[in-house]
Formats: structure tokens, sequence, C-alpha cells
């Protein structure tokens, strides 16, 4: 009778092991997937080589099936998609059929990998699509533009996602690092931006005035200076009803120190023979010319003098963003410390679906947006 119970207690607790055992196997560990199910992705690709300004047709939406999760990798869902006018630019040598490489704010969504578990979010150049398969050799690797795939920084924690992709992002450092270490800004300086309520150029004028400068700014309608006089600028105009040169003039008679440029073209060749001995000009984007359909040697015409250049001793000087990846992280924390204190606004125009994202990023060149444009999927 003793050896049966003690036989039936062994049987009970094997049981109950086996119990347990398989809970564990059906239970995530430390945030990672098990049971690994096929996802659909939707992406738009490039479909028409585009010649001028983008249309519509030149964009096509089509899906892709993901392989399977694996050891090590994850499958991300995006949350917010960034449009920018720089990609204008990187369409012209992009294969067809391939997805621009824009940023997102992702949500890991599947993974078995411990160091992006389920509900952690990444920050990532993958194109615009809904869903991704990454591991660590694409995370740690740079984009073809030298930009970095990140985990989400905790500075955007309180803000929305999408300040990742603007004012705590790309576009912010692009403003702070691209201003402050080639413009060199002093108080008093007189500061001329042009694109000045787009996503870099509106952060630009900000930090100008945080610094103690005169800041001249101008946008291309009515309702987009109107913002800018409520950001807090001394000036602005209508580049495209103002008289330019005479705008500046009367707010700079002495000339200008500092000179973001974002447009170049004709509206550089106007500011120029205003700018004061030894100004600093910080040549951010050249959208004027971002839709040329000819952008050879043979057909390349410069705004710049380079007699002027060299008779005021100008300081011109062209940059990418990536060059300041060392100190990435400083420049979001110092971006984040104006928002709580006031002295920065986090402005966006958000377009909803994912479906309307060509619609988001042709609307640039209309000059649809105030702020950073994103679209919220």
């Amino acid at each position: 009778m003793q050896r049966a119970g003690t036989l039936m207690l062994q049987r009970l607790r094997r049981l109950q092991l086996a119990l347990v055992l398989r809970v564990i196997m059906l239970m995530p560990l430390h945030g990672l997937s098990r049971n690994s199910k096929m996802v659909t992705a939707k992406v738009w690709v490039v479909d028409k080589k585009i010649n001028a300004f983008p249309e519509l047709d030149n964009f096509k939406l089509i899906t892709e099936t993901l392989p399977t999760c694996g050891d090590g990798e994850f499958i991300v869902e995006a949350e917010w998609l960034t449009v920018d006018p720089y990609l204008r630019l990187m369409m012209d040598d992009l294969q067809l059929g391939t997805s621009p490489e824009a940023g997102q704010v992702a949500r890991v969504t599947e993974s078995r990998n411990e160091r992006y578990p389920v509900g952690s979010r990444v920050v990532a150049y993958l194109g615009w699509r809904t869903h991704t398969l990454l591991n660590d050799d694409i995370m740690d690797s740079n984009t073809s533009a030298e930009l970095l795939n990140r985990k989400l920084f905790p500075e955007v924690e309180g803000l929305p996602l999408s300040a990742a992709l603007g004012v705590l992002g790309m576009p912010g450092n692009t403003a702070y690092f691209g201003f402050l270490e080639i413009c060199n800004p002093k108080p008093g300086d007189v500061v001329v931006v042009n694109a000045a309520a787009g996503a870099v150029g509106s952060v630009v004028c900000q930090i100008a005035k945080i610094k103690g400068c005169t800041v001249i700014a101008f946008a291309g309608t009515d309702q987009k200076v109107s913002w800018l006089w409520d950001l807090g600028v001394d000036v602005a105009a209508n580049y495209k009803t103002d008289d330019v040169k005479k705008v500046i003039k009367q707010a700079a008679p002495n000339g200008v120190n500092c000179y973001f440029d974002n447009v170049g073209g004709r509206f550089s060749a106007k500011v120029f023979p205003l700018l004061a001995r030894r100004a600093r000009v910080s040549v951010c984007g050249a959208v004027a010319s971002y839709n040329n359909e000819r952008q050879d040697e043979e057909y390349m015409s410069s705004p710049y003098s380079e007699a002027l250049i060299n008779h005021k001793e100008l300081r011109v000087e062209g940059f990418l963003v990536n060059r300041w990846s060392d100190r990435w992280r400083e420049g979001i924390q110092q971006l984040r410390k104006w928002i709580d204190e006031g002295k920065l606004k986090n402005t966006e125009a958000v377009t909803d679906g994912f479906e309307n994202t060509p619609h988001a990023f042709i609307g640039l060149f209309r000059g649809d947006n105030v702020g950073k444009a994103v679209v919220k999927v």
C-alpha cells in the first residue's frame, strides 16, 4: 500500500513538472516571441522616373510577405513615417521598384532578439513600409546617407513619438549642429533663414533667438509668415510677394552675419551681396534645384560669386549632419532641455494614413507643411 502511494506521488510530480514546462514553453521570455507567424508589409516604391516635380503616378503601393522571424531577428511595425525634401534628390539615383530610405518610428511586434524585446521602439531608416524584419547587423549599420539606426531615445518621453523624426531627430540635429558649428552665432548677429517654416529652418530660427541674434525669416505663404511672427522672429517676409533685398537691407543696414541656406538658387543670389564682411554661410539644402531635370556638371549653375566670397572673406560651407554622429545625443539632450524650458516649440504637419504618404511628400514642394511633415501610420 505504501509502495502504491509512493508511485502515485511520483507520477503526480512528473505530471506537475510537465505542465510547468509546457507553460514555460508557451510564455514569452524577456519579451521574446516563440510563435512566429507570416506578416504582410505594405510598401510604397518609386515606380516611374521622376521628371522635375514628383507626382502621384511616380509611386506604387505593393505588398511583401516577410520571412519568418528567426533567431536573433525581430519584426517592427511602423507608427510614424517621415517625408523630407532631401529624399527627392536621392530618388534620382534610386532603383525603380524600391522604397526611398525614409526614417520611421517603429514598434517591435515580434522578437527573437533580447536587445529588442516586444513593445520596444526603434528609429530607423527603413523606407515607406509598414513592417520590416530586422536583425543586429541591420540596426548596427549605417544607411546609404550615413545615418544611424537607433533605439528610441528616452528624451522623447512626454512628447509625441514623431518628435524623434523631427525636433529630436535628424532635422533637429541638422539645425543644431549646422547652425551652431558652422555659423558660430554671436549675440547681436543678424541671421537670415530661408524655408524658415520648415522642419529645419524653424528650429534654426528659434536657436538663433536663444543665442541672442536678430532673425530675418523667409517663407512662401502668408500663413507661414504669420506663424513665423508668432514663433518670435524679428522680421518675417514672404519671398514670393515681398522684395527680399529690400526686406534685408531695412532690417540689417550693416549686413548679414549668418545665412542658413535651405534653398539656394535665385534666393541666395539676392542674399550674398548683402552679407557682412566675414559672414558665415551654412549650406544645408538646395530645394530650388532638387526638382531640376539636369544636375550634371555641364548644366550646373551657382548663385555664389567667387569674387564676392574672396573680397568679403566669407565662409561658405556645406554639410551633412552625419558629421556629428559621435555627438548625436548631445544635440538631442540640449534640444529637449530648450523644449522643457519653453524656449523651443515643436510644430508638426501630420498626415493621417499610410496610403497618403506620397501626398504628404509631394506637399513639401507645394509648401503645404508648417514645421516637420510626418505621416501617422
